[in-house]
């Protein structure tokens, strides 16, 4: 893949074969920026995974650098005060369903409790495909709904690994300080190393990089706890 002469330049200001900390790496990066825009940071973490095996789970990051998600509830309409009041912007059953199966997809994240899977499983085709499907890993399926608009609000956000075993993460941005930013990678890290695989082998987590959307990638001097 060609670079520019921007991208090019800032590979001559740092040694990209290094490995460095986590604080380190995420100075590095803001260094590295040389777009017009606040640029997004990205981390990239390699496990190292069977074909069988995935990583999924939600976190809340220490420090937010998105904004407010705007929250779909699918309940019945006994339950529908309860969501709106708990901070979802819409909420219904049978009219959502509609509006989605005809296209409208105008919020974040979508939850919905378990009574309304059944209907809301035929929209899998156009909630899979752009990843809003409800589903219960990630706690977008319960009848929890006020805790779950809560913590949508907060910033829970979910992480998953791909086919190759990545996980590709936001981690903030670079107008950020740098310290902020080494938290949030540092609480991912933390929680991908919590839902290791019990069949996982040694060496689980094989490599850990970031980079600002932009900039060139940095890597990261990652230990796993023994």
């Amino acid at each position: 893949m060609k670079h520019g002469k921007k991208y090019r330049e800032s590979l001559k200001k740092y040694d990209s074969s290094q490995a460095y900390d986590v604080q380190k790496a995420c100075e590095l990066v803001k260094e590295l920026k040389y777009a017009q825009f606040d640029e997004t940071v990205e981390a990239h973490i390699c496990l190292k995974l069977d074909k069988s095996q995935s990583v999924r789970d939600t976190l809340v990051f220490p420090h937010q650098f998105r904004g407010e998600k705007k929250v779909l509830v699918f309940c019945k309409e006994d339950r529908i005060k309860e969501a709106l009041d708990a901070g979802a912007a819409y909420a219904g059953a049978d009219e959502y369903i509609e509006k989605v199966k005809g296209g409208w997809l105008d919020f974040d994240v979508a939850v919905a409790t378990p009574d309304m899977m059944k209907d809301v499983g035929r929209l899998g085709m156009v909630l899979g495909r752009k990843g809003l499907m409800p589903n219960p890993k990630t706690g977008t399926v319960t009848n929890d709904i006020t805790a779950a608009i809560g913590e949508l609000k907060k910033g829970r956000v979910e992480f998953r690994t791909d086919k190759g075993g990545v996980i590709h993460m936001p981690v903030g941005k670079v107008s950020m300080d740098a310290s902020q930013v080494a938290e949030n990678i540092s609480a991912l890290l933390a929680e991908v190393a919590r839902k290791r695989p019990s069949t996982a082998k040694g060496g689980y987590v094989k490599s850990v990089s970031v980079n600002s959307t932009m900039g060139p990638g940095v890597w990261v001097d990652y230990k796993e706890a023994e």
